[in-house]
């Protein structure tokens, strides 16, 4: 499968601006970079959507959302490793150079909740959760896409927060 130069780089592009408009850096090596995303267009091809390129997706799109790109491990990937796995997304230490790239364990469990198979949150202020960056919204539905890192709006979940955590009066 062949991904055309210029959609490749509009989308590369697009990605790299709403990344920085999020606050969130792409991995500086370009050549890698425009790799992973050959691997995002190709799976987008493949499946509809854009599964992470270094992850084995079974092409069901409930199942895969965790790992849509941006996946739901990006954040704390970024934190303790300071990349994603697949290091698409850098820290500002690492794109600054004051952190080595290194390998990143793979966070996501072999034994994943099935598709739906979510309790329904109780009690409580009834909110959504990007499930990528932890945005909360607190409205009838979730956005059609997370204003913090773009995550659409499949990835938000029901949340509930608990009346006992709001401050007292």
């Amino acid at each position: 499968m062949t991904i055309d130069p210029e959609r490749l780089r509009k989308i590369y592009e697009q990605l790299k601006a709403d990344a920085e408009s999020g606050g969130y850096h792409l991995n500086p090596d370009e050549a890698w970079t425009l790799g992973l995303v050959e691997g995002l267009l190709t799976n987008e091809d493949r499946y509809g959507y854009w599964a992470c390129p270094c992850r084995l997706a079974s092409g069901n799109k409930e199942e895969d959302l965790d790992i849509i790109c941006p996946c739901d491990y990006r954040d704390a990937d970024l934190n303790d490793w300071g990349a994603c796995y697949c290091a698409l997304y850098v820290s500002e230490e690492v794109l600054e150079g004051k952190r080595p790239l290194q390998s990143v364990p793979e966070r996501r469990p072999a034994q994943r909740p099935k598709a739906g198979s979510r309790p329904e949150p109780a009690g409580g202020i009834r909110l959504w959760r990007c499930r990528v960056c932890g945005y909360l919204c607190a409205r009838e539905h979730p956005p059609g896409v997370c204003p913090v890192c773009k995550a659409k709006r499949e990835r938000f979940e029901p949340f509930v927060l608990p009346v006992s955590a709001l401050p007292g009066p």
